[in-house]
């Protein structure tokens, strides 16, 4: 049984996009795998604390994930 674990920082995506990421994600998986796995092929979302996250010693946080997207440069 295949597990698909995605990690996020809380409140960047919605609903409707955690929903497409796990359609998405067991898709890709079926496509190497097999249809008859797909039945099998576990996807689990889980978000991270806004803050808990880190990168180079520094946290990071919704609002600095939400600038990413946007393009803007946080400092």
């Amino acid at each position: 049984m295949p597990l698909i674990q995605v990690k996020l920082i809380e409140g960047v995506f919605s609903s409707a996009q955690k929903r497409e990421m796990i359609q998405k994600l067991t898709d890709t998986m079926v496509s190497i795998e097999g249809e008859n796995m797909r039945q099998a092929t576990v996807c689990i979302v889980e978000e991270v604390k806004s803050g808990d996250w880190g990168f180079g010693g520094k946290s990071f946080s919704t609002e600095d994930v939400k600038a990413l997207a946007a393009g803007e440069r946080k400092g």
